[in-house]
């Protein structure tokens, strides 16, 4: 079966498409024809999801879902959040992201942050919401080069490595991105004729 993901990320896409696993095939926006840049609007990951899926389905008038996710630091009450991909600036750079976070974090002994993704799926002209949630801390400096955005400093809770150190498959087992999506595969597994 096929899925239209709202999203031109790459990573998020392989981040997806393992977490789904091989019964949905995910189809990018790329590869559905659409090159225009969703906004994010919104200062809730809900209705930022929300606005992406819902200008696919009114454009392709198909089933498609899409994500908005968010890092929230404590002490800084709950920033970056809704703006982790521009948290320095409009250009998405992620090192600048970090920078920034760590810069803000140096005095900080509370460490403790959550990655937090929001899916909005339109299923057959309705909407629904997903949530998942991961739980961790931030580093002091960056440790690894895998994945992407805020990776390589966080440090999800029962583990002693971040999200940058760890291959796919293990950040998986922890990821916020992988139980949204898992209550998302739920679902449709519910919609489905058997």
């Amino acid at each position: 079966m096929k899925l239209i993901l709202a999203t031109n990320n790459p990573h998020k896409v392989e981040e997806m498409q393992a977490a789904i696993g091989g019964e949905f095939e995910l189809i990018t926006l790329q590869q559905a024809g659409i090159t225009i840049e969703i906004p994010e609007p919104h200062d809730s990951l809900e209705a930022n999801a929300l606005e992406k899926s819902t200008t696919i389905f009114k454009l392709l008038k198909q089933d498609c879902f899409s994500d908005d996710t968010g890092l929230e630091v404590e002490a800084l009450n709950g920033e970056p959040g809704v703006k982790s991909a521009r948290y320095a600036g409009e250009g998405k750079n992620f090192e600048d992201n970090i920078d920034k976070l760590l810069l803000k974090l140096e005095v900080q002994t509370n460490r403790r942050a959550r990655f937090r993704t929001v899916i909005s799926l339109i299923w057959k002209g309705t909407d629904y919401l997903f949530e998942g949630i991961c739980e961790g801390h931030i580093e002091k400096k960056r440790y690894g080069s895998n994945g992407f955005g805020y990776d390589s400093v966080f440090i999800p809770d029962g583990s002693d490595r971040t999200f940058g150190e760890m291959s796919l498959g293990e950040k998986n087992s922890f990821s916020h991105r992988k139980k949204a999506v898992s209550q998302l595969v739920s679902f449709l597994h519910q919609q489905l004729p058997t």
